[in-house]
C-alpha cells in the first residue's frame, strides 16, 4: 500500500526533470520533423523539376541564331579559304556546292527532324529511332565533348591575343623582343627562305605557346594560358548555365557581331594594294583539280565539319523547338548562311594575303598557311601593317571569340542534354540544381583541356584535331545516315516531317535520304580510309609511333560505342537476327505540347514493317 502510494507520488524536482525531458523530446521530434519536411520539400522540387515539360527556345529567332552561331565558326575563317586555295581555287566551289545540296542540306534537315519530333538529345533520340545503332547517339555526344575540350583552347589563344592587342605597339610586329630569335627572325614573311621565321610566327611559337621540340616534351603548364582557359570556360558557363533561356539571349550578340566585323574588314581589305591578286588567287579555277578524289573529299569534309552534322549538336538544339516549328525553312537559312559566310571570309582572308604578298614582294602561295596559323600568324602580321592597326586587331579577336563561343555553347549543351535526358532525376538529387550539373560538365572539360596549354600542348592539340574532326567524324556520319534513312526508313522519316509541318518532304529530299546521301557518305568514308595520312604538325614534325597509337585510341573513344550499342541490343532483345536488325521503335511525342496531333494513319504507318 505504502509502496503503491510512493509510486503515485512524484517530487517537485522529478516533475521538473520529466518536464524538461518531455520538452527535449518534443524539440528533438520537432527538429526531426522539420528536417524531414525540408528533405521532402527538396525531393519534391527535384521530382517536379525532372518532370517538368521540356524547355523551349523563347523565340524561333533564338534557335536560328544559335544554330547559325554553331555552324559558323573558326573553320569558316581559316579552313574553308585554305581548302579552296589548295583544291583548285574557284573550281573547289563546284564540289563544295554539290556536297552542300546533296549532303549538307538534306542531312541537316534530317537531324532537325529527329531532334524536334522526339524532343530528345542525340543519344535517346537515335535509341528510339533505331535501337540497333543506339550507340551512334552516344558516340556523337562523346565526339562533341572531346572536341569542346580542345576547341576552347582556341578561345584561350584568342583571349591572349586580344589582351596583347591593346599594347602601345603590337608585340608581334618586330624582332626586338625577348622571345625573338634574332638570327632567324624576319619582320615580314620569309617566303621560300626556310631558315627564317616571321615575327608573328615567333610570337605565336615562342611567346604564346613557348613550344617545345615535340609531343614527348610537355615542358610544364603555361600559367598565363591556364588562367585564360579558366576565364574561357567561365564565359561558356555563365552563357549556358540557365539552359536555352540564357543561351538564346547571348546568341543575339555572339551570332550577329562577327558579321559586322567581317564586312568591315572586307570593305577595308579590298581597298589595299595587292588585294586583287589575292582574290583572283582565291577564285581562279584550276579545272584539273576536279579530277582528284581528294578535292571532293575535302569539300564533303568541310560541309560536315562546318554545318556540324554527326556531332549531335543540331539534334540537341532542335529538341528544344516547339513541335510545329518550320524546320525546313530553318534548314535552308542555317546552311546557306553558313556557306555564304565561308565565301565572304574567303574574300576577307585572301584580300589580306594578297596585300601581304604585295608588301613583301612574294607570291601569294608563299603567304597562305594551314590550320590555326592562318588566324594566329598571318592575320596578326597583316594588322601590323594596316592603317589604324590598334582598331582592327581587337575587333578581329573579339570576332574570333564570338565565332568560337557559339560553337562551344552547342557542343557543351550536347553533354548537358544527354545527362538531363538520361539521368536527370538522379543527377538532380545529387547536384540539387541543373546549374551545378552544367558547372560539373564545364569543370571536367577544363581539366581535359589542361594538356593543351602545356609547352608541348600544340602537338597534343593537332593530334586531337586530326583524329577527332577527321577520322572519327566520317565513321559517325555513315552510321547515323545508315540508322535513320536506311534502317528506320525514309517513309517513317517523311511521316515525322508531315506530322510536324503538315506536308511530306518533296521528292528531292526523299531521293537524297534514300540514295544520294548514303552513297556519298560511304564514298567519303572509303576515300578517307584509302587516302589516310598520319597526323603532322607543320611541314616537318612527324609524331612518334606511341602518339599515333594514342591518336587512334582517341578516335576509338567515340567510335567504340557503335559496336558496343549494337551488341547490347542484339544480346538483350528476342527474335531472329533479321527481326532484331530491322527493329525500330515509334518515337514518343509529348502530346500535351503538340498543337496538331499525329493522325491515326500516320501512327499506323510508323508501326508498319
Amino acid at each position: 500500500m505504502g509502496l503503491g502510494s510512493e509510486n503515485k507520488t512524484v517530487s517537485t524536482s522529478s516533475k521538473f526533470a520529466l518536464q524538461q525531458l518531455g520538452e527535449g523530446k518534443e524539440e528533438e521530434e520537432l527538429a526531426r520533423t522539420t528536417t524531414d519536411r525540408a528533405e521532402a520539400t527538396r525531393l519534391a522540387k527535384v521530382e517536379q523539376q525532372a518532370a517538368e515539360p521540356r524547355e523551349t527556345w523563347g523565340r524561333r529567332l533564338e534557335f536560328v541564331l544559335a544554330t547559325i552561331g554553331y555552324a559558323v565558326g573558326l573553320g569558316n575563317v581559316w579552313r574553308f579559304p585554305y581548302l579552296c586555295y589548295r583544291s583548285g581555287g574557284g573550281a573547289f566551289l563546284i564540289p563544295y556546292m554539290i556536297m552542300l545540296f546533296l549532303c549538307g542540306i538534306p542531312l541537316l534537315f534530317m537531324e532537325f527532324t529527329v531532334g524536334q519530333y522526339t524532343r530528345l538529345g542525340p543519344v535517346h533520340a537515335l535509341a528510339q529511332i533505331c535501337p540497333l545503332f543506339k550507340g551512334v547517339g552516344l558516340a556523337t555526344v562523346v565526339i562533341s565533348y572531346v572536341l569542346c575540350t580542345y576547341y576552347n583552347v582556341l578561345m584561350t589563344w584568342a583571349l591572349y591575343y586580344l589582351l596583347h592587342s591593346f599594347s602601345p605597339s603590337l608585340p608581334w610586329q618586330s624582332c626586338n623582343n625577348t622571345w625573338n630569335t634574332v638570327a632567324n627572325c624576319s619582320t615580314g614573311f620569309p617566303g621560300n627562305a626556310t631558315h627564317l621565321q616571321s615575327a608573328s610566327q615567333q610570337f605565336f611559337d615562342h611567346k604564346v605557346l613557348e613550344m617545345t621540340s615535340g609531343i614527348e616534351r610537355a615542358g610544364g603548364v603555361r600559367w598565363e594560358l591556364f588562367g585564360l582557359l579558366v576565364l574561357a570556360w567561365g564565359i561558356v558557363y555563365f552563357c549556358i548555365f540557365k539552359g536555352v533561356k540564357s543561351t538564346g539571349k547571348v546568341v543575339y550578340f555572339t551570332a550577329t557581331f562577327p558579321y559586322f566585323i567581317l564586312f568591315a574588314l572586307l570593305v577595308n581589305n579590298v581597298q589595299l594594294p595587292g588585294a586583287k591578286n589575292g582574290i583572283l588567287f582565291f577564285l581562279m579555277p584550276n579545272w584539273s583539280k576536279l579530277l582528284e578524289v581528294q578535292v571532293w573529299v575535302n569539300a564533303a569534309a568541310q560541309i560536315f565539319n562546318s554545318i556540324g552534322i554527326s556531332f549531335g549538336s543540331m539534334i540537341s538544339m532542335a529538341s528544344y523547338n516547339k513541335y510545329n516549328n518550320n524546320i525546313l525553312r530553318d534548314t535552308f537559312i542555317v546552311s546557306l548562311a553558313n556557306s555564304a559566310t565561308s565565301i565572304v571570309a574567303g574574300f576577307v582572308i585572301f584580300s589580306a594575303i594578297g596585300y601581304m604578298a604585295h608588301i613583301h614582294n612574294l607570291p601569294v602561295d608563299d603567304i597562305a598557311t594551314d590550320g590555326p596559323g592562318l588566324v594566329f600568324v598571318v592575320y596578326p602580321e597583316v594588322f601590323s601593317t594596316m592603317p589604324v592597326s590598334q582598331l582592327w586587331a581587337p575587333l578581329f579577336f573579339i570576332m574570333l571569340l564570338c565565332l568560337g563561343l557559339d560553337s562551344q555553347f552547342a557542343m557543351v549543351e550536347v553533354a548537358v542534354t544527354f545527362i538531363m535526358d538520361g539521368f536527370g532525376r538522379k543527377a538532380l538529387k545529387v547536384f540539387k540544381r541543373k546549374e551545378l550539373i552544367v558547372l560539373a560538365v564545364c569543370s571536367f572539360g577544363f581539366l581535359l583541356g589542361i594538356p593543351h596549354i602545356t609547352r608541348g600542348g600544340i602537338y597534343v592539340f593537332q593530334l586531337m584535331d586530326h583524329y577527332t574532326a577527321v577520322v572519327s567524324l566520317m565513321f559517325l556520319a555513315f552510321f547515323e545516315v545508315l540508322a535513320v534513312t536506311l534502317i528506320f526508313g525514309v517513309k517513317r522519316l517523311s511521316v515525322m516531317v508531315e506530322n510536324m509541318l503538315g506536308k511530306k518532304p518533296n521528292l528531292f529530299f526523299r531521293i537524297c535520304w534514300q540514295y544520294l546521301s548514303p552513297m556519298l557518305v560511304l564514298g567519303i568514308l572509303i576515300s578517307s580510309i584509302v587516302q589516310y595520312t598520319p597526323a603532322r604538325y607543320g611541314k616537318s614534325y612527324t609524331y612518334p609511333l606511341w602518339a599515333e597509337l594514342l591518336g587512334w585510341f582517341i578516335s576509338l573513344v567515340s567510335i567504340i560505342w557503335i559496336p558496343l550499342g549494337a551488341l547490347h541490343e542484339l544480346w538483350t532483345t528476342e527474335g531472329s537476327l533479321l527481326q532484331r536488325l530491322k527493329k525500330s521503335i515509334t518515337p514518343t511525342v509529348d502530346l500535351e505540347s503538340v498543337s496538331e496531333k499525329p493522325s491515326t494513319e500516320s501512327i499506323a504507318l510508323f508501326n508498319a514493317p
